[in-house]
């Protein structure tokens, strides 16, 4: 119990450093042994977590950066901390960092490390890591592309969203990420002038990033709606349909992954789709699946050409 405590205390935040294990006079030839019997598990060279700790992101980025603490955390892992969402769904994915003295190579084929200059105005304390901060994050995002994953982490910034359970206010808004982007510009950052063409796509009434691929897809196709118009029902009911082709009177709604099992969520559903069909610039509402949007995004350009064209036939 002695030897358990006294590794627990070189820890910090249930990361151990084995170079600190060592100058605190562990002897190298048992240091391993010891940490394994007592539960500990490597994370990689150098580095161990404590046990009864999961070896999520952030105890990952921990030790990653108490190894090199001139790594500054940015681009999706930065994103992730700041409870900014991103197309990234891997279960393990790569340890992002910024590196401002330009000299870092990285170890190991889950750390990236972006060498470029970066300002201290720019950096954070998240979670106990330095960070870049929304602004700056949003914006090497753009930088680094491609342009639907960018599009999504910036609207998700932009709105007011709830991400793993936890209800955040929005981090910025487009006057300022385009002007940081014309800060960047003005150096020649490799990208810069593709990121505010894509800057020019965002939208912060989006409100999840299926409906961000949804209407990426729809303009990709030529289609240009109205996003989140305010509508009222006959009995007076407000209603606020993802999208609306106005001349058409066609809604397209998308539903987000969120399954709403519990029996008062769905009577609420059918009863504002119900309403939505009965507003008077509503004559067809097409609703799409997330899956929809992200997966099989021919068949649901196809079906909202031909609910228009449909629209437009009987109108004549």
């Amino acid at each position: 119990m002695k030897q358990r405590a006294a590794l627990r205390e070189l820890a910090e935040e249930g990361v151990l450093l084995t170079a600190r294990a060592l100058d605190a006079g562990w002897p190298k030839r048992s240091l391993a042994r010891a940490l394994r019997a007592d539960g500990w598990t490597p994370l990689r060279k150098g580095a161990w977590v404590e046990p009864g700790r999961n070896p999520n992101l952030v105890i990952r980025l921990r030790a990653e950066q108490l190894l090199n603490p001139r790594l500054v955390v940015s681009h999706r892992s930065a994103a992730v901390l700041w409870r900014i969402e991103t197309l990234s769904r891997a279960s393990r994915p790569p340890l992002e960092f910024t590196d401002p003295t330009l000299s870092h190579r990285p170890e190991g084929r889950d750390v990236r490390v972006y060498r470029t200059c970066l300002e201290q105005a720019n950096v954070f304390e998240r979670r106990g890591l330095w960070t870049t901060g929304p602004v700056r994050t949003l914006t090497d995002l753009l930088l680094a592309g491609p342009r639907n994953d960018a599009l999504v982490a910036v609207d998700s910034g932009l709105a007011r969203r709830t991400v793993n359970g936890v209800r955040r206010a929005p981090l910025t808004d487009l006057d300022t990420i385009s002007a940081a982007l014309g800060e960047r510009g003005r150096v020649r950052v490799r990208g810069a002038v593709r990121a505010r063409a894509w800057l020019h796509l965002c939208d912060p009434l989006a409100g999840s990033p299926a409906e961000t691929i949804a209407r990426l897809r729809m303009h990709d196709a030529g289609l240009h709606p109205e996003s989140q118009v305010a509508l009222r029902s006959p009995d007076g009911r407000g209603i606020v349909p993802d999208f609306l082709f106005r001349a058409e009177g066609l809604a397209v709604e998308i539903e987000g992954y969120a399954y709403h099992g519990a029996r008062a969520d769905h009577r609420r559903d059918v009863i504002r789709f119900n309403a939505l069909q009965q507003c008077p610039e509503i004559r067809c509402v097409l609703r799409f699946t997330a899956e929809d949007a992200f997966h099989r995004p021919e068949r649901m350009i196809q079906e909202i050409h031909a609910a228009l064209a449909a629209a437009r036939t009987s109108s004549m």
